[in-house]
């Protein structure tokens, strides 16, 4: 059952979530939510362990979704799920491309969906921003001010923000840096 339900929950991720794999960050807030499966601060990890390794975001996220869920089985069929949307619809448009080439209708959905998926990546980033910069959890239990923000997430966006205007470096670089900073930070007590 728990297979079944992994696909669903992945096929209607990648059926919806048109933009890239960032326009899928709201449906796995969804799916958190409504299964448990995960947290959203897992979810946060998620985005950056899928961010830092090849291959395209939503999934990555979907496949250690699957994989922490029910194993390597889970991580199979909940990366099948996100994709056969994408499959069966690449298929049929590739059958049917010629006649709807130069419609009016076709030009006019592609060209509505543009904005949308603009949003879904923005709600998906400031999702990610709100939970990497504030502990909304602690500041509701302790009401201090200074509880409100994670000071060490913001000082690592700093630092980072520093790096990358100073020494301009190459994007795997910077990933593998930030990488060992976050387990410096979080392991290292800091």
């Amino acid at each position: 059952m728990i297979f079944l339900q992994l696909f669903y929950e992945f096929f209607k991720a990648g059926l919806f979530a048109i933009g890239g794999g960032l326009a899928t960050l709201p449906f796995l807030y969804d799916i958190s939510n409504s299964t448990g499966w995960f947290t959203h601060g897992q979810l946060a990890d998620m985005v950056a362990i899928s961010e830092s390794t090849p291959g395209p975001i939503g999934v990555n996220m979907a496949t250690y979704v699957g994989f922490t869920t029910a194993g390597v089985s889970g991580a199979v069929i909940a990366t099948l799920g996100l994709v056969a949307p994408s499959i069966i619809i690449i298929i049929i448009i590739a059958r049917f491309l010629s006649a709807f080439n130069e419609n009016v209708l076709v030009k006019g959905a592609f060209y509505g969906l543009r904005p949308a998926s603009v949003g879904l990546i923005a709600a998906a980033g400031f999702g990610v921003f709100k939970i990497a910069l504030f502990q909304l959890e602690l500041f509701q239990t302790t009401g201090g001010v200074l509880d409100l923000f994670n000071w060490k997430g913001i000082v690592l966006a700093l630092l980072i923000y520093v790096g990358m205007k100073k020494f301009n470096p190459h994007p795997v670089v910077a990933i593998a840096a930030s990488a060992v900073v976050g387990v410096i930070f979080h392991f290292g007590g800091v």
